[in-house]
């Protein structure tokens, strides 16, 4: 009989919380057991896979691995749907836990062949220099008999939604998202089967410009990046109830005309004309392409996840309407609105107030105003735009028929559908509120890829903002398909000469020749993050040729001493003394910074070098990180132990990268606990300083300095945008002076997740969880309580199931809770503790004394 103790739970393929469509011949699997036997571990696994009621493969291993299991059977084919169900065994002869729920995944298009359409694309000739009206395509297909199942698979050059009879098929938004379309462009899969009807079915796209074709870029941007053709690629699948199949595809019948959508842009927002419809339908042109690049997605689509209310409806001195909707967000606007035909509702968007005026200066040259113009239906109309988003708080209306009533107006928030995985909760409201000011930063800007703002004319995947916010990331939210994606086209586009773009995707604009240091590294220190957080192996094996690119790159570029001292370098990007109009101009010698990269780097890749068995590697990339480490020191040591550059981004570097020699790293550890206190606890770091500096302190044994860095409350601090009303995270410790006046620098985002980098060190150390091994296979529980905090809680869903620790701190007594999961062990190191044991899966608890 089963083992009912023991249950099998989140089976998934891949990274992919829905593997339907997927690209992966062969994903791998992971699971979680969900078990009261503490101490559980697994001895032992069976995959069974099926196809239908047909058994295709199911043998047992003798084997502890629950987590990116490789695929047991013959590769997927194209279309292929199959069954995964998986039960285990745990020690010493225990009976198997019933089979788990079954897992259904199911290959898309996985091969050029497959695809029977073609691109279609309007016949009519069209300007490429400015917006003009995106097209609508339609096509028609008879089906000859009732249907069993049906896909609709698609993607487009620009953005595009697709309907069948009138009906829209799917949630994504967006779609097919952002990559190098060059290299590789995403095809969707979608189920249509209850869409259809025996006889006529009408297939419908609206096509946008999307990234494509549309304005992207600093100081008003480029158009046509990628080309100056909106078209569509759709194809439909039938399997008829009687078994046989038959295909439809867009191609030379199909016919476009222009719809009610006027004009859209990622940065100038939406126009629709609600009175107009499709009509003068033409033909349409086939386009030749190459279908190489098509690929199915690493990850979740971006979706509507959420609708806010506004909190308050105010009247700004102009006189305008303004809403505020209590949180800084990214997505656009739903309205309910009845009124006379004509009439047209404009809606425009910003962050914050000025003068209780919208601050629209922050946005640049995206207008980020979206217009309805109204029907005129007696029974009212609803609006949402389709294919642009924008950065907010606060909403100006202007043009609304009679009064504003409740649910006529909401927000709607958009971002890539990721699974939330971790949670952090203390004693200090100012905290949490950072702490959630991080997460809805992540939110905002993990829109298709991880992006440095989602509100100005800019919105790109700066490099060296997501390799500072790794660590969070991959705690807050299940983001390994996103970020794989994205390293895919960092490697893809790559110069030969081992330089990593600023922002993937990149395209020509500014900084397109920059070696820089802590931007390019990003091709190193994201997959090893990825590694660690979700014990994923593969993804070293997958950019290891796009890491060790980089790093040889730079040696060939350092002199003899191996300094990297060449190249234009952004260095400690928005150090708080940095004029607003020089955002580069940090206390930190950039110099310095870009070395002490090369070393961290070096080492990175050493270490992947040795887990994938490549020794030669492993052996030259350690002693490369060692010589390059000995270089640091005598450029930048002196002989007493301190650097040559009195800054706190340059000693928490040379202490976090492990750049000084054992004799120096307590004094340095003393003068950067000094430099803190003497800036009066105030921050004194940039984008790289600021994810280290709290932990280079604590490792000098300075925890009081790093809780009151943490907890000081005005300007430059974390929680001085909080006191200011921040509900996301700054681009500038000062992106709003304390006057309410928004700083005068071009750079000045109120969404940008770069300082937030510091919720890792609240996960870590405050809480006290983090790995010990990839993917917390082995937790390290170090909680550190400071700060008169009174107590903390991390929860974090590991790939083997949910971990947690929580602690209360009353009358010199440390109490801390921990949970494990199943198959997992935690090395508990508690402040007044002696000794530091290991535990097995379980709840347990803990007392120390802890003055």
């Amino acid at each position: 009989m089963p083992d009912q103790d023991i249950q099998v739970t989140g089976l998934r393929a891949e990274h992919h919380r829905e593997p339907f469509g997927i690209g992966e011949p062969r994903p791998r699997l992971t699971w979680q057991t969900v078990t009261t036997r503490p101490g559980w571990t697994q001895a032992a696994y069976e995959i069974r896979l099926t196809d239908g009621e047909r058994e295709l493969y199911t043998a047992r291993r003798l084997s502890a691995d629950s987590v990116l299991v490789p695929w047991p059977g013959d590769p997927l084919r194209s279309r292929q749907q199959v069954g995964v169900s998986v039960r285990v065994w745990g020690p010493k002869g225990a009976g198997a836990s019933p089979w788990s729920a079954p897992l259904t995944v199911e290959a898309g298009l996985l091969q050029p062949a497959d695809w029977q359409a073609h691109f279609v694309s309007p016949a009519w000739p069209e300007a490429t220099d400015r917006q003009v009206p995106p097209p609508v395509l339609r096509g028609t297909f008879r089906l000859r008999a009732p249907v069993a199942s049906a896909r609709l698979y698609a993607t487009s050059h620009g953005l595009y939604e697709a309907e069948i009879n009138g009906v829209r098929v799917g949630d994504h938004v967006l779609a097919p998202g952002w990559t190098h379309y060059t290299d590789r462009l995403r095809h969707q899969t979608y189920d249509i089967t209850e869409a259809l009807h025996t006889g006529t079915n009408t297939v419908g796209v609206l096509l946008a410009d999307g990234w494509f074709r549309g304005r992207i870029g600093f100081g008003g941007g480029r158009r046509n990046i990628y080309g100056d053709r909106l078209a569509a690629l759709v194809q439909i699948e039938v399997r008829y109830t009687d078994g046989t199949t038959e295909t439809f595809g867009s191609d030379s019948a199909w016919q476009a005309a222009h719809g009610p959508i006027l004009t859209s842009g990622i940065y100038e927002g939406e126009e629709y004309d609600a009175r107009r419809a499709p009509a003068e339908w033409i033909s349409v042109e086939v386009l030749p392409y190459d279908l190489a690049p098509l690929v199915a997605p690493d990850g979740p689509p971006v979706r509507r996840t959420e609708t806010l209310a506004p909190v308050t409806v105010l009247t700004s001195p102009s006189g305008r309407t303004i809403l505020d909707f209590g949180q800084n967000l990214v997505g656009r606007l739903r309205i309910r609105v009845s009124g006379e035909a004509g009439r047209t509702v404009t809606l425009r968007h910003a962050e914050v107030l000025e003068d209780g005026e919208l601050a629209v200066r922050p946005l640049r040259e995206a207008r980020a105003t979206d217009t309805y113009t109204l029907r005129g239906d007696a029974g009212g109309e609803e609006w949402e735009p389709r294919f642009t988003f924008h950065g907010f708080r606060y909403a100006e209306v202007t043009g609304w028929p009679g009064e504003l009533g409740e649910g006529d107006i909401q927000a709607v928030v958009l971002h890539t559908d990721m699974r939330r995985t971790g949670w952090f909760d203390c004693s200090d409201p100012l905290l949490n509120r950072l702490h959630e000011n991080v997460v809805w930063g992540m939110r905002g800007n993990f829109v298709d890829i991880p992006t440095d703002c989602p509100q100005r004319d800019e919105r790109l995947g700066w490099t060296g903002d997501v390799q500072i916010f790794a660590p969070t990331a991959t705690f807050l939210y299940d983001c390994s398909g996103l970020l794989r994606s994205w390293l895919t086209d960092l490697a893809a586009q790559q110069y030969p000469d081992g330089r990593v773009p600023m922002y993937v995707p990149f395209f020509p604009d500014r900084f397109p020749e920059l070696r820089a240091a802590a931007w390019g590294d990003a091709a190193v220190i994201v997959p090893w993050v990825m590694y660690e957080r979700y014990g994923d192996l593969g993804i070293l094996a997958a950019q290891y040729d796009s890491m060790k690119a980089w790093v040889d790159g730079i040696t060939a570029v350092t002199d003899d001493r191996h300094l990297w001292n060449t190249d234009r370098q952004l260095g400690d990007w928005l150090d708080p003394t940095a004029p607003p109009d020089r955002p580069g101009d940090a206390r930190t010698d950039k110099q310095l910074v870009a070395t002490a990269y090369y070393a961290h780097s070096a080492s990175l890749l050493g270490r992947t070098a040795q887990l994938l068995g490549r020794e030669d590697d492993f052996a030259h990339y350690t002693k490369l990180a060692e010589t390059v480490r000995a270089a640091f020191r005598d450029e930048y040591v002196t002989p007493d132990g301190l650097l040559t550059n009195d800054a706190q981004t340059a000693y928490a570097l040379a202490l976090r990268f492990g750049l000084l020699a054992d004799v120096h790293r307590a004094q340095a550890g003393r003068r950067l606990a000094e430099l803190v206190r003497e800036g009066d606890f105030h921050i004194g770091t940039g984008f790289v300083g600021t994810p280290l500096i709290c932990d280079a302190l604590c490792d000098a044994g300075e925890y009081d300095t790093a809780y009151r860095l943490l907890l000081t409350k005005t300007c430059p601090s974390w929680l001085y945008p909080v006191t200011m009303g921040a509900t996301t995270v700054w681009e500038r410790w000062d992106s709003m002076l304390p006057d309410g006046t928004v700083n005068p620098g071009e750079m000045t985002s109120f969404n940008h997740y770069a300082l937030g980098a510091v919720a890792d060190w609240l996960h870590r150390t405050v809480a006290g969880l983090a790995p010990a091994a990839p993917g917390y296979r082995r937790l390290l529980v170090r909680p550190r309580p400071g700060g008169g905090l009174t107590h903390a809680s991390a929860t974090h869903e590991t790939p083997y199931g949910r971990a947690a620790v929580s602690w209360t701190r009353t009358d010199g007594v440390l109490r801390v809770t921990v949970t494990v999961p199943p198959g997992t062990t935690a090395l508990i190191d508690l402040p007044g503790m002696t000794e530091r044991p290991e535990v097995g899966s379980g709840d347990h608890r803990f007392l120390t004394e802890m003055p």
